[in-house]
């Protein structure tokens, strides 16, 4: 720890300028010279895409309908409230050329993901010329922007609370990073008998702390229903808290958890799906029912025709006449705001979002930040500022936040603000210890390396199965030729046919994608598909469909992932399954869980070389995604030269030659 709070903050701009230096090379790097095919690949862009209908939203901005058009199966990393910039394409360019020809050109604005869904998309744009310039060319594609106003708010954050002399930001950074203890309030414990032992004692500390509490929740143990009875129990102290996360799905998530208990949330920005429920409670759609929104719509409608046919003569009159129309918008945009926030009692944004011209000037006695263990501490420091007292509640042990500068990883910017005080404040922490989701032999070795042995499981889950006598893990190893063997004579209509050796083996060897940075393994994506079929026939189909058993196939690498989902497709075996099977990456399966899940590890090489399957929190969870069976499927001559994997390794072996003997 370094000799002051404000030393440490120092590093931590430092580090977050090395990554903030980092990925703008990275954008510059990629708008310049990669191609549309690799930008497709990488899941940056969308080419070609059709210009929809526009309009102007509740909150005045103008949008427009995006629609992909090619190319629609690629994953993507377009997120709501991520700058897009659109660009057009030479016609000597085709699709397939990366280099040669085909030069991009891009417009001179940027825009605002508003919505996604599947291949559609709403992007706010900052005006009118904006959207003729859209208009005015043919072959039209758009791609993520740098994002210089999250960097910009966490440098801003991170300078405002260095230079704190007095005041609760200054109490708050001395308790986080400096000499100061937290405080707590004396009162007697109160009982919720619908709670474990340790989720009642994390409410209690919740309530109990003046500074921070952390509310520590592993895998399947319930973080969620702790969080929220804290909320639920901070409201009757309270007339009104701040919820944040990171993403825009924990929010959702968090928020939609919160309505179901009963609570009044207000929800601001752009949720991560659309559904009725979650119009219900987000701030737009809020406005937008507001008795009083008919008459500032129309007023807002007056003020955009008087600008389209504004007169020559008469200045003076005009603008008297948009003045006093602007005055009487502000007025009544200012009541419906009012109106919206004494209703709520619970506002829910990302931390990013606790900076929206919204929320200005708004203080919260208690912040609560949700899978804070997912957020750069600068990003925290943005919501923290409008706090009196923080609660953070995560795991430090599975998802990191995403560093992509490795100076700045190596420097320690993915060290978090939780698992800091967590570190200097251990009194701070509840650790939620029983587990509702896992079978006892599937969560074990996940407890006893992660959690020191301390999470056990619910008795209605520690014995939990598909299949009589079956062994709830397994480790299908891709160097025993005799064990993949059966696997890889099973029928199907995989169209992956694996290279063999000139012995006449399999070759499961690792390969690299040539249109992006991310690796794939043929042979092990069709194995990893015939052990699939054959639990299936297993279990039967009958009873997979009327039991509505659920699958997950997790790779960490989104090369993979795209290998697997373009077998599914091609494979009739699955297609009765379609709706209950789901192949994605190992984050995009947090806070997730399945009755099956298969992990496709890929790195199979000569030199033990296993990228950032080092990270073994992501590894973490991915073995802690399953309820009633767990398959991994890996190269255990490569994996096992690491500490983790070996003894992983040595932990299913065990497993399943128990169930022999």
């Amino acid at each position: 720890m370094p000799a002051s709070s404000i030393l440490w903050l120092q590093q931590q701009r430092q580090l977050l300028s090395l990554e903030y230096e980092y990925e703008k090379a990275q954008f510059h790097q990629q708008t310049e010279t990669a191609g549309v095919t690799r930008k497709l690949r990488q899941g940056l862009c969308w080419y070609p895409i059709r210009i929809g209908r526009n309009y102007y939203n509740s909150l005045n901005q103008l949008v427009v309908e995006v629609e992909r058009t090619e190319q629609t199966d690629l994953d993507h990393n377009f997120e709501p409230g991520k700058p897009v910039s659109f660009f057009t394409q030479d016609a000597s360019g085709e699709l397939h050329r990366q280099q040669n020809g085909g030069r991009l050109h891009y417009f001179k604005f940027t825009g605002t993901v508003s919505f996604v869904d599947g291949n559609n998309m709403v992007v706010a744009l900052p005006d009118a010329n904006a959207l003729a310039q859209l208009h005015g060319d043919s072959r039209i594609g758009v791609q993520l922007y740098l994002d210089e106003t999250t960097y910009r708010l966490m440098f801003e954050a991170l300078d405002r609370v260095s230079s704190a002399r007095h005041g609760r930001l200054a109490e708050l950074r001395e308790v986080f990073h400096g000499t100061s203890s937290p405080g707590h309030l004396s009162f007697y414990p109160l009982r919720f008998p619908w709670l474990n032992s340790t989720q009642e004692a994390a409410v209690n500390e919740v309530l109990r702390a003046k500074d921070v509490a952390i509310v520590h929740g592993p895998p399947g143990t319930g973080k969620t229903t702790t969080l929220v009875e804290a909320i639920y129990e901070t409201l009757h102290r309270e007339s009104q808290v701040l919820v944040c996360a990171q993403s825009n799905m924990a929010v959702d998530w968090i928020s939609e958890k919160l309505t179901d208990r009963g609570v009044a949330v207000l929800r601001i920005g752009n949720p991560s799906r659309v559904n009725d429920k979650m119009l219900s409670f987000t701030y737009e759609q809020r406005f937008e029912s507001h008795p009083s929104y008919t008459q500032l719509w129309a007023i807002r409608k007056a003020i955009r025709d008087l600008y389209a046919h504004k007169p020559q003569g008469r200045r003076e009159a005009f603008h008297q006449k948009i003045a006093r129309l602007r005055d009487r918008a502000t007025e009544l945009e200012i009541s419906i705001n009012e109106s919206l926030f004494n209703e709520a009692r619970v506002i829910a944004c990302t931390l990013t979002g606790s900076a929206s011209r919204t929320l200005a000037g708004k203080r919260f006695s208690t912040l609560f930040i949700d899978e804070a263990a997912q957020a750069l501490e600068a990003a925290c420091w943005i919501a923290i500022q409008k706090a009196g007292r923080v609660i953070l509640a995560g795991d430090h042990r599975q998802l990191p936040p995403t560093i992509k500068c490795p100076a700045a990883l190596q420097g320690g910017l993915d060290r978090t603000l939780m698992e800091s005080i967590a570190r200097q404040h251990p009194e701070t922490v509840c650790l939620l210890r029983t587990q509702y989701r896992m079978n006892e032999e599937i969560m074990r070795f996940s407890s006893d390396y992660f959690y020191a042995g301390k999470v056990e499981s619910a008795p209605d889950v520690k014995y939990r199965g598909i299949l009589d006598w079956d062994c709830p893990m397994e480790w299908i190893d891709t160097a025993d030729e005799q064990q993949t063997a059966c696997y890889m004579n099973a029928d199907g209509n995989a169209d992956c046919t694996p290279e063999e050796t000139p012995d006449g083996t399999t070759d499961f060897g690792e390969a690299r994608n040539p249109d992006s940075t991310s690796r794939s393994n043929p042979a092990e994506a069709r194995l990893t598909l015939n052990i699939l079929r054959n639990y299936f026939n297993k279990i039967g189909k009958e009873r997979i469909l009327n039991e509505k058993l659920d699958t997950g196939i997790i790779s960490p690498y989104k090369g993979q992932v795209q290998l697997l989902r373009h077998l599914l497709r091609k494979d009739a075996f699955f297609k009765p399954y379609r709706q209950l099977l789901t192949v994605n990456t190992v984050d995009g399966f947090q806070g997730q869980e399945r009755d099956i899940i298969l992990i496709s590890m890929v790195r199979s090489n000569d030199s033990g070389q296993i990228g950032f399957l080092h990270d073994l929190r992501r590894m973490n969870v991915a073995i802690t995604r399953a309820r009633m069976k767990l398959i991994l499927v890996g190269d255990s001559h490569t994996l096992c030269r690491t500490d983790f994997y070996r003894k992983l390794y040595e932990y299913v072996k065990s497993l399943t030659h128990g169930q022999s003997t």
